[in-house]
């Protein structure tokens, strides 16, 4: 089992699905810090911190319409770095396109789930990705 320490990093550059997200991890209790990246660049800038020491995420849920760099290509890049390549990447996306969902897994994602519109089936949603991902899922540091 994950420990609640690991962040979970959300990359989202809309401010009203990040905030929704941020409340909804709040409202089901999880405690795992939420670190954020508003696009592309900042999400790769984390790589470095993490070659820095800074403590790896349980998991990052990510967006690909992204400003800067789309997610397929950060997600593309993120699994060639060998220093977080392990890391769980959930696509959280609006985007239903085939070949989104195609290249988002040739890439390496681990998951790849659409958005829900409704804040409890968003609320579902987040409590499903805690159980799996942050609670039950083991994976190699």
């Amino acid at each position: 089992m994950t420990d609640y320490t690991h962040p979970i990093l959300i990359v989202e550059d809309n401010p009203i699905d990040l905030d929704l997200a941020k409340r909804a991890f709040q409202r089901c209790d999880i405690l795992n810090p939420i670190q954020t990246a508003r696009d592309g660049m900042e999400t790769l800038s984390y790589i470095e911190r993490w070659e820095d020491g800074e403590e790896l995420p349980a998991v990052i849920l990510l967006d690909l319409k992204l400003p800067k760099l789309n997610g397929l290509d950060v997600l593309r890049k993120i699994k060639k770095e060998k220093i977080c390549n392990n890391v769980p990447v959930i696509i959280l996306t609006s985007s239903s396109d085939h070949g989104d969902i195609r290249t988002a897994y040739e890439y390496g994602a681990n998951s790849y789930l659409i958005k829900p519109i409704g804040y409890d089936q968003f609320l579902e949603l987040i409590l499903l990705i805690n159980q799996y991902w942050i609670k039950s899922n083991i994976y190699p540091r």
